[in-house]
C-alpha cells in the first residue's frame, strides 16, 4: 500500500491547509467551503497522474491533435457530510465520474465518553472493475472509512481504491493499512497529524471539519 503525504512537498496546497486550519479565518464559511473544494481539486490532479492513459486524436479546426486521455471508469465516493465540499473539487476536474454518498457518523454512547460509528444511507453505482476514490476531508480513527468502504463492497469491488483526506492522524493511516487491501490501496493526504486526544479528534488538526462548513449541529 502506498502512503502519500503531500505535505512534504512544497506546493499553493500548503496554503489551503493553513487557512482551514487558522482559527483565525475558519470562522468564514464561505471560504473554509471553497478551501476543501480547491484542495480536492489539487488533489484530483495528483491522483489523476496515476491513471491509466491512452492516445486519442482530436479535430481542430486546422488539423489533428494527439492527445492522451484516461480510460478508467470512476467513482467518487463521499462520506457525508463533512465530505460534501471535499466532494464538489473532485467533481470539478472529474466532471464526468459516478458519484457514490454513505452517511457515517458517530453515534455517542450513553456516557458520552465512547461512540460506535453507525451506517444509514448508501447510495452508489456498481464498482466492479472501477476506480473508487474514497473522500472524507478528516481521516482521525479510519473506523469511518473503513465501515463505509464495506458498505459500498455491497455494489461491486473496484479495481483500485485511493483514499482521499485532507488531514488524517497516524494512528488512522495504520489501522487503514491493516483494513484495506494492500495490493490495490493508496492513500492520500495533504497533512499527517500525530495523535489524537480523548475525544478522537485529531491534534493540531482543524476541529470538526462539519461545523466549520455548514455550521455546529444539534447534539
Amino acid at each position: 500500500m502506498e502512503i502519500i503525504n503531500l505535505s512534504t512537498q512544497n506546493s499553493i496546497l500548503g496554503r489551503f491547509v493553513s487557512e482551514i486550519r487558522d482559527v483565525n479565518i475558519q470562522n468564514d464559511r464561505l471560504r473554509f467551503r471553497k478551501n476543501l473544494e480547491r484542495i480536492g481539486e489539487i488533489m484530483s490532479y495528483e491522483i489523476s497522474k496515476t491513471l491509466t492513459f491512452a492516445e486519442h486524436d482530436v479535430q481542430t479546426p486546422l488539423g489533428i491533435a494527439p492527445s492522451f486521455l484516461h480510460t478508467d471508469e470512476l467513482v467518487i465516493g463521499t462520506i457525508l457530510r463533512a465530505g460534501l465540499g471535499f466532494h464538489h473539487g473532485f467533481l470539478n476536474y472529474f466532471d464526468y465520474a459516478e458519484n457514490a454518498f454513505v452517511s457515517a457518523y458517530r453515534k455517542y454512547r450513553e456516557n458520552h465518553q465512547s461512540f460506535h460509528v453507525s451506517i444509514e444511507y448508501i447510495a452508489s453505482p456498481r464498482l466492479d472493475n472501477k476506480v473508487l476514490l474514497l473522500t472524507d476531508p478528516m481521516l482521525a480513527t479510519g473506523e469511518s472509512m473503513e465501515l463505509s468502504y464495506h458498505a459500498l463492497l455491497t455494489k461491486g469491488t473496484p479495481r483500485h481504491i485511493h483514499i482521499a483526506t485532507i488531514i488524517a492522524s497516524q494512528q488512522a493511516i495504520d489501522y487503514c493499512k491493516e483494513k484495506f487491501p494492500d495490493a490495490n490501496t493508496t492513500i492520500w493526504a495533504a497533512a499527517i497529524d500525530p495523535t489524537l486526544n480523548a475525544e478522537s479528534y485529531i491534534v493540531p488538526g482543524l476541529g470538526d471539519a462539519g461545523d466549520l462548513a455548514y455550521g455546529e449541529k444539534d447534539s
